[in-house]
């Protein structure tokens, strides 16, 4: 292991396997290509916003989602948007509260420049037609756990993802910015540490084409399938991740994912968020017993910092032999409730449950990645002309634990940050060398449906937010069983899938099983004490093998 003061290394058994460029056979000078300046991967908070300030610039882009363009986990998105515009906050304070949420790993220089370009940005997002709520003061503001500060602000007491949403899908159509929906990003084309374009499945008419471009912008989110249990939608399944770490790129912190503590625990129903605002306007957490519980694991109760709620309410859990705990809004005025949170309210009520009258079952689920593609400050990765922003990249400004509402702020500002780095770099020509694979194997039998159930399995039994050494044992067995898979072609979108969540899953248990402490979103049951030493960051890289037969 080789491990620097801020960034470091790690190579072990199965950690960087010798895995190939590519999931697909294919040659590009029998694809149909297309050129473009700009081409941006993902349709959330992200991508709509790099892709409107680029047009702006009068250079053609081109939007790729994998789904529909609302399909996002921003449109998903409940509690709101943090930025220090409130008369009493400040940028340094949020600073702290960021920093101190991180758990001593987040990058200062990072944060600095979220917090203090945030409400830059907000504002921006303001006059772009986002409606946010409002007192007579102006913006309504609320605090959320390990904010210090009301500094949230929401829209449409709990939609603020959709409103925001709306907004930039507006901007994108009056604009005109093509946004291809059910293009799939398969990998991406990479010659001598260049990135020259992407593969891409047009699910619609089901061929493959390439568009070559400038620069690639990865804005396509993060990975909560993973786990069975998760707020993310279908569609995160961490391909950005995997077709950036497949062309070599660094990627780093995978062990930190969060999770969030408190998901709708109804048997028949889905695992829908309850956002973190429903504790920050007095929800009380409480156990089988109707017992308040968080006092004794944190001064701040409700609003500790998420790990801690999250591994309080599993201590409950087991303590009581449930699979749930409850959230009891029951003492707040029934017509502030549904005014506040009107989509947690009718969701609640359309499964049998008044919120009003009857206490919430929560538990955790899968939520954010703190980690994705390595990336400076202005987006940039290890790759030339390759940038990221979003959940699938890691600055380093959300450390061991994200605090809660950093996330759609963090694809404002980086996203701005991308736009203002490219337009200021000289524009070559568009790069087109040929591409070609032709090694892997042609592949029957295999159930991918069964696979990515029996992936979940693994991740929710030894991923999940309390680890253990046998468990991580475990799952490092079951992907060094399928790493024959890497030999195989992806014969169909799901196959994809299931490549990406399996090389990302590895990934992952590598990196949980390297960093020997409990700190943030990890926590090991045998190391359970943040150490001073592993106060560093962990970064992966592709082990790279003849790449002569690709290019």
């Amino acid at each position: 292991m080789r491990i620097n003061k801020s960034w470091g290394s790690w190579q072990g058994r199965g950690a960087c396997p010798v895995t190939g460029l590519y999931i697909l056979n294919f040659d590009t000078r029998q694809l149909p290509s297309e050129a473009v300046d700009y081409l941006v991967v993902g349709s959330g908070i992200a991508g709509l916003y790099t892709a409107y300030l680029l047009a702006r610039s009068g250079r053609r882009v081109v939007v790729v989602t994998k789904k529909m363009v609302e399909n996002t986990s921003t449109e998903r998105a409940q509690g709101g948007i943090a930025a220090a515009i409130g008369a009493s906050d400040s940028p340094l304070l949020h600073l702290q509260d960021t920093l101190r949420a991180g758990a001593g790993l987040c990058d200062p220089e990072a944060v600095q420049v979220l917090v203090t370009e945030g409400p830059y940005r907000v504002r921006h997002l303001v006059g772009m037609g986002a409606r946010f709520d409002r007192t007579d003061g102006g913006f309504a503001l609320v605090r959320e756990g390990a904010h210090r500060q009301r500094r949230i602000l929401y829209a449409g007491g709990d939609a603020t993802g959709a409103e925001i949403q709306r907004t930039l899908c507006r901007q994108v159509n009056e604009m005109k910015i093509p946004v291809l929906e059910n293009h799939f990003v398969v990998d991406l084309l990479v010659a001598h540490g260049q990135c020259c374009g992407a593969l891409v499945l047009d699910e619609t008419a089901n061929r493959l084409l390439v568009f070559r471009s400038r620069v690639i912008i990865l804005t396509s989110g993060g990975a909560g399938q993973l786990f069975r249990q998760t707020t993310n939608p279908p569609v995160a399944t961490g391909d950005g991740i995997a077709v950036a770490f497949r062309a070599g790129a660094e990627v780093a912190d995978l062990e930190f994912i969060q999770f969030h503590p408190t998901v709708l625990a109804l048997a028949d129903g889905p695992p829908f968020l309850i956002s973190e605002a429903v504790r920050g306007e007095g929800g009380i957490l409480r156990n089988a017993s109707g017992k308040p519980f968080m006092s004794r694991y944190h001064p701040d109760g409700e609003l500790a910092p998420r790990d801690v709620v999250t591994r309080a309410i599993l201590a409950e859990m087991r303590a009581t032999g449930t699979d749930s705990v409850f959230l009891d809004v029951t003492h707040l005025p029934a017509d502030k409730l549904r005014r506040r949170f009107p989509t947690i309210a009718q969701t609640c009520t359309a499964l049998g449950l008044d919120i009003c009258r009857e206490c919430i079952p929560v538990a955790p689920a899968a939520h954010y990645m703190m980690g994705g593609v390595r990336t400076n400050l202005y987006g940039e990765t290890t790759i030339e002309n390759l940038y990221a922003c979003g959940e699938v990249a890691c600055a380093g400004v959300h450390g061991a634990n994200r605090l809660a509402s950093n996330s759609l702020v963090d694809g404002l500002v980086f996203g701005g940050r991308i736009v203002e780095r490219v337009l200021t770099r000289s524009q070559g020509t568009i790069s087109d060398p040929d591409f070609s694979c032709a090694l892997l194997r042609a592949t029957a039998g295999i159930d991918y449906g069964a696979l990515r159930s029996a992936l979940q399995e693994q991740m929710d039994l030894n991923l999940g937010p309390i680890r253990e050494p046998s468990g991580l044992e475990q799952a490092l067995r079951f992907f060094e069983d399928h790493q024959y898979l890497h030999e195989c072609a992806a014969p169909h979108t799901e196959a994809m899938e299931v490549h990406n969540l399996l090389q990302l899953g590895l990934l992952v248990t590598e990196a949980a099983a390297a960093r020997r402490e409990s700190r943030g979103g990890h926590y090991r049951t045998d190391y359970p004490q943040p150490r001073e030493c592993w106060r560093k960051n962990l970064l992966f890289q592709r082990v790279r093998r003849d790449e002569q037969d690709y290019y």
